[in-house]
């Protein structure tokens, strides 16, 4: 096991070590003995990218608890590649969560029974945790690393299956780029960003007189998607679901069709981790068409998704051709990528330290007028999408900045608790408490305090 990192000054090793007991805590708490749940108070089941950042930080604690999430996971990929982004724990009760597995109505594959997860995908960040995994597996000692190597063989090539179905069947717009086909496969599920797209989608608010909306029982109705929101939600599920969850012709058929930044900026960042994992697995050339394959879909974030006027990348809309005005996080993350142009990570590290954002970054731009600083992600900060930005911030040298945001993060969760997401003025907690990436990204925060070995290995600009 790491041991809790010992800054020097004696308050903030007192404060460092008493926020990694309680992460730790949180990552014990919400392991059900087969997967972790992100929170024991609205999320019941395994959600696809919360296991990706949960074994991040569980690299430190218990590596061989983040293969296991990761396995479960990957047990659940349907046989055209996708990753679920929800998949269904048989114990627990149809009503523990909205909509649930009658709703989705998915049939049987692999050996599965039906209505064991949905049809809907999240940003592919399973490469990149399996990768850090790996690389902390030494620190636990021989047989770690052995194990290490093995989880790496099986996730291999279920890894580069999802990579596949993500480039080629969701590829509506023909440019190179993964398309989503509902708010919730962004992550980012209320977010402005998604806004003018949903204005075509019709909002059938009978929907909602057939079912329960779980979340409002345990959560602020003013922190939560509206009903016109859950309307549009499963207005598209419910499309996606009767068409049998193809995507074939997405564009003519599907009334949500979106190229999204920070989604297709984890999918470039996938391929880096993938050509990493192909060379401990002896697999050069595999690891240069990784690589080829980044910078191709770094190519691609760029003609399609910057806006020159705006200096920003916006989600586009396959449907009508047009980018959302919307300055939400998720445009940010593109600095992530090392292939990307100096001046536009400029552009961005700058609009990322701006009175539009500030770090910690809130989810959306603060002086949007769209901005909302308790409504789920239309305005809070979430310490998952700040973790990924401070990897960009590394990628591109920016190693102060990236240094204020991870002791800034530390303190917000240290002083408010591991929340799902927080005020983006005064930090409170929001949203549901005990949240398993925020306790597993803190550990990684805690122990990564230098210029990162995950920057390094992607060739930082220093």
């Amino acid at each position: 096991m790491h041991p809790v990192p010992s800054p020097t000054a004696p308050d903030v090793a007192e404060m460092c070590a008493e926020l990694w007991r309680s992460a730790a805590g949180v990552l014990d708490a919400n392991w059900t003995g087969r997967h972790t749940v992100p929170s024991r108070t609205l999320y019941p089941h395994q959600w696809s990218w919360d296991s990706a950042f949960t074994a991040i930080g569980l690299a430190y604690v218990n590596p061989a608890r983040a293969w296991r999430d990761l396995r479960s996971l990957f047990e659940a990929q349907w046989p055209d590649g996708r990753v679920p982004h929800i998949v269904f724990d048989p114990q627990i009760p149809e009503d523990a969560y909205f909509p649930g597995p009658r709703f989705w109505n998915v049939p049987a594959y692999n050996g599965r029974p039906a209505r064991g997860s949905t049809g809907l995908v999240q940003p592919p960040m399973h490469a990149l945790a399996a990768w850090e995994v790996y690389r902390h597996a030494s620190a636990h000692g021989a047989d770690a690393v052995q194990q290490a190597r093995v989880e790496l063989g099986w996730l291999y090539p279920r890894l580069v299956a999802q990579q596949e179905f993500l480039g080629d069947r969701r590829d509506a717009g023909g440019g190179g780029l993964a398309s989503i086909v509902h708010p919730w496969e962004s992550g980012l599920d209320n977010s402005p960003a998604w806004d003018d797209a949903l204005a075509a989608v019709p909002a059938d608010l009978r929907l909602l007189d057939t079912y329960h909306r779980r979340d409002l029982d345990v959560s602020d109705v003013t922190h939560r998607p509206t009903d016109t929101d859950y309307a549009r939600y499963l207005g598209l599920v419910e499309n996606y679901r009767d068409g049998g969850y193809s995507d074939t012709a997405l564009a003519e058929r599907h009334p949500f069709v979106v190229e999204c930044p920070g989604f297709n900026a984890v999918l470039a960042t996938a391929e880096l981790a993938l050509a990493q994992i192909a060379g401990v697995l002896g697999r050069p050339s595999a690891a240069r068409r990784h690589r080829e394959h980044a910078r191709g879909i770094t190519a691609a974030i760029s003609d399609r998704l910057w806006d020159p006027e705006t200096d920003f990348f916006h989600a586009l809309d396959v449907r009508s051709g047009r980018r959302t005005p919307a300055r939400s996080v998720s445009g940010l993350l593109p600095l992530m990528l090392p292939d990307l142009d100096r001046a536009r990570a400029d552009a961005l590290a700058e609009a990322a330290g701006s009175p539009r954002f500030g770090l910690p970054a809130p989810s959306y731009d603060r002086t949007g007028p769209a901005f909302d600083d308790r409504r789920y992600w239309r305005g809070p900060i979430w310490v998952n999408v700040n973790w990924l930005l401070r990897r960009g911030l590394l990628v591109h040298g920016r190693r102060d900045d990236a240094e204020r945001l991870r002791q800034a993060l530390v303190r917000l969760v240290h002083r408010n608790g591991h929340y799902e997401y927080f005020h983006p003025e005064d930090g409170g907690g929001l949203g549901s408490p005990a949240f398993g990436w925020t306790a597993a990204l803190c550990l990684d925060l805690l122990a990564d305090r230098s210029a990162p070995a995950y920057a390094r290995s992607q060739g930082v600009r220093r």
